[in-house]
């Protein structure tokens, strides 16, 4: 049975009443301090119980209708238990610091917008991602709770000085991950997702002030990387959840071009303030230090998307209508994977043949025919290493000593291009 502690100083342990979660995943979870319990009682933080972890994979796997909040939560629960064995091993980690951590992880995704990353960068503007609106976010509950935060957002921010702990939050390996493998693989059903998360927490160090991997977990961090790698072909980036995806950021995009051109669409008034505005990455912040886009953004999630295109199925502009019957009926785009480019000429043969049975412009056939790279990303060494502690104390990278992930992952393509087009190009 899993150790917890409690992060809290003797002054308030006595005010602090116990909170224990059931997840269908970790089992039995520990609130571990009054501030990770106000957190989560936050409406910002509930507000994910309403955005869903996969978005559209649903349509492909029924039970992966799972949400961010039952993913703050894990990783919460993950960031726990990896703070207790780093102490058990000797390494520094004051209550404060463990407390901060913990409330790092819990705001991590609060910035996701409704589908979670499949209109990341459609619901705002195309160069501002779920990263900076959780981060301002998370300013914006600092303040509301008299600075209580500032470690957290330190942590977050790769700001403090123990860098470690910003790893545990966001690396190659950190507790997010741990996760949402484990989640998405149990609630989708993919076997293939399972991993050894006990034995990957209680294989972690530290070392220099960077998070490592003792040797004796090698094994299970192999096959973390390659259950990642079959995750992303087997459900992220499945063909049919591309389609489904590729037809709802279509939808939206073609929203916002009516909205654009003055055409009044029924919607919420969150998802009408930002199908009528465009925000750049340097408008940003000036947007947000305004608490009116801030309440909208909060006051968004699938249900408004989805209430929306029910309606618009009716509308009279015909590709806005076409594309919300297709989601709504699961008429899904046809979508061809290759690891080479498509050649343009059947590219352009299907565009044409689209064109034709649909009676549309040569813009608007862009909604229906869609040509795009997508890429896995298991491991990019690149990037940030994960390092294997040996007993002599050397570091050593993982891609050096696994010749099963050399010749697994590696080598393996990790990008492929996507072809989604309407299939039979009929009409709904």
């Amino acid at each position: 049975m899993s150790v917890f502690f409690v992060f809290l100083s003797s002054d308030t342990i006595m005010n602090y009443k116990q909170k224990i979660i059931n997840d269908p995943v970790h089992g039995f979870i520990n609130i571990p301090s009054n501030l990770a319990a106000e957190l989560i009682e936050h409406r910002y933080v509930q507000r994910l119980r309403n955005i869903k972890q996969l978005s559209l994979s649903y349509l492909v796997y029924p039970g992966a209708c799972h949400n961010r909040f039952q993913h703050a939560l894990g990783a919460m629960y993950l960031m726990i238990q990896t703070i207790d064995v780093l102490r058990s091993k000797g390494c520094e980690i004051t209550d404060e610091e463990a407390e901060a951590a913990v409330c790092a992880i819990l705001l991590h995704d609060i910035g996701h917008g409704p589908f979670s990353h499949s209109l990341e960068y459609g619901i705002i503007n195309e160069d501002v991602g779920h990263e900076e609106i959780s981060a301002i976010l998370m300013h914006e509950i600092n303040m509301q709770m008299d600075g209580r935060l500032y470690l957290a957002i330190a942590i977050f921010n790769n700001t403090y000085h123990k860098k470690f702990l910003h790893q545990l939050v966001s690396s190659q390996l950190d507790v997010d991950r741990l996760d949402y493998l484990s989640r998405d693989s149990f609630f989708s059903g993919v076997a293939e997702g399972m991993i050894g998360l006990g034995r990957i927490i209680k294989m972690l160090n530290v070392v220099d002030d960077e998070l490592v991997v003792e040797a004796k977990g090698i094994y299970s961090i192999e096959k973390f990387l390659i259950s990642r790698h079959l995750m992303y072909w087997q459900v992220y980036l499945h063909k049919t959840v591309l389609a489904a995806e590729k037809i709802l950021v279509n939808i939206l995009r073609r929203a916002k071009e009516l909205s654009h051109n003055g055409e009044k669409l029924f919607a919420t008034p969150a998802l009408q303030f930002f199908l009528n505005k465009t925000i750049t990455l340097g408008e940003f912040r000036k947007y947000f230090n305004d608490e009116v886009p801030i309440e909208h953004f909060i006051n968004l999630s699938d249900c408004d998307i989805e209430s929306a295109i029910k309606v618009w199925r009716m509308h009279k502009d015909f590709v806005l209508s076409q594309l919300c019957k297709m989601l709504t009926n699961r008429k899904l785009f046809r979508c061809e994977l290759s690891e080479n480019p498509f050649n343009p000429e059947k590219i352009e043969a299907i565009r044409h043949k689209t064109q034709s049975v649909l009676n549309i412009t040569d813009k608007e056939v862009d909604y229906f025919v869609n040509h795009e790279a997508v890429s896995s990303k298991a491991y990019t060494p690149k990037s940030e290493n994960i390092k294997i502690l040996y007993p002599n104390g050397n570091l050593v990278d993982i891609s050096n000593v696994s010749a099963m992930l050399t010749a697994a992952v590696f080598s393996a393509p990790t990008t492929k291009y996507a072809l989604c087009y309407c299939k039979n190009n009929s009409k709904i």
